[in-house]
């Protein structure tokens, strides 16, 4: 007896949600499918890949390295990150700003914000210092300084999700990140409540949280899943974000990515798993239903950029 494949259609779709301007805009979401379901229907919109630059330079690894070699501002920085293969969007991280860190100070931070952005001609995410107080205070300005950018802003968070919703979403029409904390209850509570300030659903993206995989990471794949089924089969409007996802913050600092090949020989050469873990977590995470991962190694920008034209 022949096998009759029935497609599963829905009559719902994740929202689109369009950040930067001009020919080099790009457009999250807008699919009625799960993850590339393509066999039955139409994604509409290819997941897209951004890469991270970091407000305190280039970062210690070789491939990293050899790629920026000569880079010596951000303005630098930022144009290579732009023109690397497979690259939509660049993201700048502002750790810099953590005050258990280097503590830079906002003033300092923006001033590195409009750097980048006057540098490149993509569109541009910026996340903040992961420091609660420090980015009520610190994206805000950000979202001001990048006033007709439309720049997507990481993130508003529980704690700050008034300053930064409304700063972002608001006064500077810029697009707003939701961050939760791989759980279902706590993204659709955020995305309500940031629609109660007044933001429009179609400038709110889901930061839902990620894990490097292996570590728990089926908690995740289980929570993006029970997302996408929300938004497509039940209809659930404030589910139906396109979710970005940050994977390089994750992926480069476990035990893998990190132990010296003098303390691990058996495991290889450290960049190589360094970047096994980042494209494994990243290719799991549009499997799992990501609209956008955030990555730092060329390598892995290729590599993921290829597995979307291919799965398309």
């Amino acid at each position: 007896m022949p096998f009759n494949r029935k497609p599963q259609k829905f009559n719902a779709s994740i929202k689109e949600v369009t950040i930067g301007c001009g020919e080099k805009a790009v457009t999250l979401g807008g699919e009625s499918v799960f993850p590339f379901y393509t066999f039955d229907g139409d994604m509409k919109n290819a997941p897209k890949v951004g890469v991270e630059i970091s407000d305190m330079g280039i970062p210690e690894v070789a491939g990293i390295k050899a790629y920026y070699e000569g880079c010596t501002t951000m303005a630098e920085i930022a144009k290579k990150a732009a023109a690397m293969e497979g690259a939509d969007f660049v993201c700048l991280r502002l750790e810099g700003g953590d005050p258990n860190g280097a503590n830079k100070s906002t003033d300092e931070l923006v001033a590195i914000v409009k750097e980048v952005a006057d540098a490149i001609d993509v569109p541009l995410a910026v996340e903040g210092s992961k420091n609660v107080e420090k980015d009520a205070e610190l994206l805000p300005k950000v979202a001001e300084a990048l006033q007709g950018k439309n720049a997507l802003i990481l993130s508003a968070r529980e704690e700050d999700y008034k300053a930064v919703g409304a700063a972002a979403g608001l006064a500077y029409d810029q697009k707003v990140g939701a961050e939760s904390a791989v759980d279902i209850n706590l993204a659709k509570q955020l995305n309500v409540v940031v629609t109660q300030l007044g933001v429009k659903p179609e400038s709110i993206v889901m930061n839902v949280g990620t894990a490097a995989a292996g570590y728990g990471y089926e908690y995740v794949v289980s929570t993006m899943d029970r997302i996408k089924a929300a938004a497509l089969s039940q209809g659930d409007a404030m589910l139906q974000m396109p979710i970005v996802t940050p994977v390089s913050s994750e992926t480069w600092n476990v035990k893998e990515a990190m132990a010296s090949e003098a303390d691990m020989p058996e495991w290889g050469p450290v960049e190589e798993r360094g970047i096994s873990m980042e494209i494994m977590t990243a290719a799991a995470d549009l499997a799992s239903g990501s609209d956008a991962v955030i990555v730092m190694h060329p390598q892995t920008v290729a590599t993921i950029s290829k597995m979307i034209k291919d799965l398309m």
